[in-house]
């Protein structure tokens, strides 16, 4: 393969402005097509991003020999259908976040990664954005010695600017999303935590329902064991008041600790030898960083920049914290 040539399928707002633009801006990689069952929206965005082809059915996009990788981009409840398809047709997947609805539906596309040609890699893309690259780095630099607990928190109120509004509301619907908000938000913590940390050795978790959303989680609390020792909690609570709002990671070592946010561009550090805040500045596509380092795998340049086998892992996290 000497260039990534990209269908998406599901070309909703999430591919407005944080992905959908990169894929032309990325040497060696093009947007060819993209599909959205109402043709006239799918025709609407081809026109305005200067894509050439658009279409309404995925059979038809997967027919185009001259696409080889697909972005899918739909809610969770089409991504196994839509993931099985695409390798079947050996072209390579970048598939949304979270992987599937649930572990069970993310080790069958684990299973059909290993009988396709094509490659898979998943979109937690929040470790290539330069914050998190640098708390990777202060980790592995060992600045705040070594590292013991690791502490979330994120405290939302009910419309949080945080969660992508939609006219349906989609994501308070199970049978779409997989479980709410907490399903929503968590695999990019849980991922980060496993990308920093390690495989899980053992987790605990207490999950209720508040405010009528009996289907799913308002409040998620959770303990891991990682299997090199390091603890970590966390509380997700979608029901906070305004004032009491909250989105924050401490990592605490023997040394110092390390400060940042999931949805802010700052990195606290504090040491034995030193206060530091770094900062930094997001690109306008935020996932161009990624859909790089996936251009770069999907070429032979690069190893994975995150596995189906690691979207399973998470997978296996998030449920884990529900009860499941």
């Amino acid at each position: 393969m000497h260039e990534v040539r990209w269908g998406i399928i599901g070309c909703g707002d999430v591919t407005e402005v944080k992905s959908g633009p990169a894929f032309n801006l990325i040497p060696k990689s093009t947007l060819v097509a993209v599909m959205r069952r109402n043709k006239s929206k799918a025709q609407d965005y081809a026109i305005r991003h200067k894509v050439s082809q658009w279409y309404d059915s995925v059979d038809a996009l997967l027919e185009n020999d001259t696409i080889n990788s697909i972005y899918i981009a739909t809610p969770p409840s089409s991504h196994i259908e839509y993931a099985l398809r695409a390798l079947k047709a050996d072209k390579n997947v970048y598939l949304e976040k979270p992987m599937a609805l649930n572990a069970k539906e993310a080790e069958t596309i684990c299973e059909a990664v290993n009988n396709s040609s094509g490659k898979l890699s998943v979109a937690h893309y929040r470790r290539k954005l330069p914050a998190f690259v640098k708390v990777k780095e202060l980790l592995k630099q060992n600045v705040i010695g070594k590292v013991l607990v690791a502490d979330i928190q994120i405290l939302q109120p009910i419309k949080s600017t945080i969660i992508a509004n939609t006219v349906d509301n989609w994501r308070l619907n199970p049978q779409i999303s997989g479980g709410g908000y907490f399903h929503d938000l968590a695999p990019h913590q849980i991922d980060l935590m496993y990308h920093y940390f390690g495989p899980f050795d053992k987790i605990e978790a207490f999950s209720i329902t508040e405010n009528g959303q009996d289907l799913v989680e308002s409040i998620v609390n959770g303990i891991i064991n990682f299997k090199n020792g390091i603890q970590f909690r966390g509380i997700w609570n979608f029901v906070a008041t305004e004032k009491d709002k909250k989105d924050e990671c401490i990592i605490y070592g023997t040394k110092g600790s390390i400060r940042f946010y999931f949805y802010g561009e700052e990195v606290h550090l504090l040491s034995e030898k030193s206060d530091q805040i770094f900062r930094f500045k997001n690109p306008k596509h935020i996932q161009q960083p990624m859909i790089e380092a996936v251009v770069n795998y999907f070429l032979g340049k690069e190893k994975n920049p995150c596995s189906a086998q690691e979207g399973l892992l998470v997978m296996q996290g998030i449920d884990q914290l529900c009860g499941r």
